[in-house]
């Protein structure tokens, strides 16, 4: 793993220099080798950082020339097939000198062309290239988005970096607060693709390439796409695998084994995160099958009841006969992790799970390179409880005829929530015990919410939103168009659970699971590498049958029938846990004195980004214990705390 960044500029005067304060900035990435190129005619440079997995010689420093001269990479990832690639280009004629994917790769490139190579890689990446033959700059990234890109103009030049901070380094950077993205950010806890905190930069869109062209004063910019996450669902729904659920789950075996086995390539120290859940729990199993000795495993624990399942971890290790590591963090280790976040990830980020996922990426890095890990499992295979509840939830409501839900939802938000608390606290010593809730006038305008709700697509939109409506919150804010909003770009299936599926697989997976675990790992210089992201896998999966993935209520059934071939049913089934902290009760003790300086009204009135009052009266509702706003103040936290520190 590694980083990567440069620029082209219309100036031709200290390229080098520039680069390697870019590069500098994301050593974090790459620590053990740095590489600048240059064409100062062209105006072109391309940065290096370097964390080495395969081939640790010099054969394997970047940026890197192709045999022919004609290209020049600057690559951050693996290519997972490289040695399959490898043998077929031998067998036409290409010669290596080295053993590191990234020759394979840009030999790739020149015998079948920069398309034709990324559509027979597998693997996770970012690549930059320049073709000197055509003196063009190619961008790429991934099928799935593991890898980040960043690019846009500036003054000038047209940037790219693996992270914002490389960006950040060029010269005439100017930086300019986008408040549509914030709006963003507000709904979502992160910005979508390919939208960043910054006018004018973007985030390089999953399955997509670049081509920069430039005539010496401006830039032509042509994207094009080389994988769909839409054309592999609606291609899998419309031609479902016959066959008996024995059959399918073997060959799906199979498939996963296979990425599991070239994801465990390395010629350094590899181990995989276990949480002791179904999906790494299966991963862990097909790597002990894999392997010769005793896999390294590695695992977290938290004192708070509720947060912890180390000890469900240590089981399921024993059971497989891992080299197990845990560590139970005290809440000072895990709230000492806060002042890192915001140059971490750059930009506004504030999925709370990004303090453990660091925690555990940091005592994994002790002890190996590369880690494996089960993230994508309930995107692909349907294993998030929101799936059902919408579904559930939409049935009922759909019973309703949509002119009594309207005239209810317009009753219910007749009335203040005061109001509301006043009239039916009266009414409670009427009514039995089990009908006593708190805050019945909050719980009114939600259900009045969901009410006016007029499709279950919609009803998923709000179920994943924090900020319900964040341009009320941000000054001066317009939320952005997503594909979340755009239904005429979603897949033709009628099941509203696989359209959810797909959703959380072009945003939520990409945007937050894959930020969080890129910057969390390679903060500590720990490569993550995601077998179930192997894009033979997520193809193989959408095309077995809905109900060998979601069957009788449970999510990822047939998933579920290969782990319990390896790890006993009960060391496994158990209701679903988040991988979290106790946010809400840090902000009302240890973390009071933080938030209360970031959310201040002085402050709030001065920066001038957000309106100050349901800021701050969420605030102290969540002081007093009257409600949990945990998730909408950390997104508002997080801002804050990058706001200060950019």
């Amino acid at each position: 793993m590694c980083g990567i960044t440069g620029f082209i500029s219309t100036k031709r005067e200290g390229l080098k220099t520039q680069c390697k304060r870019m590069v500098t900035s994301i050593n974090h990435r790459g620590p053990d080798d740095h590489g600048v190129w240059a064409d100062q005619h062209e105006g072109v440079v391309l940065g290096h950082a370097r964390l080495s997995i395969i081939d640790l010689s010099p054969e394997g420093h970047q940026p890197m020339r192709s045999n022919s001269g004609r290209y020049v990479i600057a690559f951050n990832g693996e290519i997972y097939n490289f040695q399959l690639l490898r043998k077929e280009l031998i067998k036409v004629g290409v010669s290596f000198r080295g053993h590191s994917d990234t020759e394979v790769l840009l030999a790739a490139i020149e015998y079948w062309g920069f398309q034709g190579a990324l559509e027979k890689c597998v693997g996770m990446f970012a690549i930059a290239l320049w073709d000197k033959k055509d003196k063009a700059l190619l961008l790429a990234r991934d099928r799935v988005g593991e890898k980040p890109l960043y690019y846009g103009q500036v003054n000038g030049a047209f940037l790219f970096g693996s992270e914002l901070k490389a960006l950040k380094k060029y010269d005439s950077w100017g930086g300019d607060l986008d408040r549509n993205s914030l709006s963003l950010y507000l709904r979502h806890n992160y910005i979508p693709a390919p939208y960043t905190i910054y006018k004018g930069i973007n985030k390089l869109k999953p399955g997509t390439f670049l081509t920069i062209h430039t005539d010496g004063s401006e830039f032509k910019v042509q994207e094009s796409v080389y994988w769909s996450a839409h054309d592999m669902v609606e291609n899998g729904v419309s031609n479902t695998i016959l066959g008996s659920e024995a059959e399918i789950r073997d060959e799906l075996e199979s498939v996963i084994r296979t990425s599991i086995r070239e994801k465990m390539i390395s010629d350094v120290p590899l181990g995989a995160f276990l949480s002791g859940g179904y999906d790494s729990s299966l991963v862990v199993s097909l790597m002990q099958q894999e392997s010769s000795c005793p896999v390294k495993t590695f695992s977290i624990g938290f004192h708070e009841e509720g947060y912890n399942e180390a000890q469900h971890a240590k089981k399921v290790a024993e059971h497989i006969g891992t080299e197990h590591t845990e560590l139970y963090v005290t809440p000072e280790q895990t709230i000492n992790v806060i002042p890192k976040l915001p140059q971490m990830y750059d930009e506004p980020f504030s999925d709370s799970s990004q303090i453990p996922t660091y925690l555990v990426s940091e005592m994994t890095r002790e002890h190996v390179t590369v880690a494996l890990t089960g993230d994508a499992g309930d995107e692909i295979f349907g294993g998030y409880n929101r799936y059902l509840m919408t579904q559930k939830l939409w049935d009922k409501l759909n019973r309703i005829p949509g002119g009594i839900r309207g005239l209810a939802a317009n009753i219910a938000t007749g009335l203040r929530p005061a109001t509301w608390d006043h009239i039916i606290n009266s009414c409670y010593p009427l009514l039995p015990r089990k009908f006593h809730y708190q805050n019945p006038g909050d719980k009114m305008h939600k259900l009045a919410g969901l009410l006016s709700l007029q499709s279950p697509e919609a009803l998923y939109h709000s179920l994943v939103s924090h900020w319900n409506e964040p341009d009320d919150i941000v000054i001066g804010g317009k939320e952005y168009e997503t594909i979340l909003t755009s239904l005429e770009k979603w897949p033709r299936t009628n099941n509203i659970i696989e359209k959810m599926m797909y959703l959380d697989t072009v945003s939520y997976l990409p945007d937050d699971i894959l930020v969080k675990v890129d910057r969390a790992s390679m903060a500590v210089s720990l490569e993550a590498r995601v077998p179930f992201l192997d894009h033979r896998v997520m193809e193989y999966a959408w095309k077995i049958p809905f109900d060998l993935k979601i069957n009788n209520g449970n999510g990822k059934h047939i998933l579920r029938q290969i782990l319990y071939k390896y790890v006993p049913q009960n060391l496994v089934d158990r209701p679903k846990m988040g991988f979290g902290v106790p946010i809400d009760d840090w902000l009302r003790n240890s973390l009071r004195d933080w938030a209360e300086d970031l959310l201040s009204t002085e402050r709030l009135k001065r920066e001038a980004n957000f309106h100050v009052e349901p800021i701050r009266k969420k605030w102290e509702e969540h002081l007093s214990g009257k409600r949990n706003w945990q998730y909408y103040l950390w997104d508002i936290l997080m801002f804050q705390a990058w706001n200060v520190s950019k």
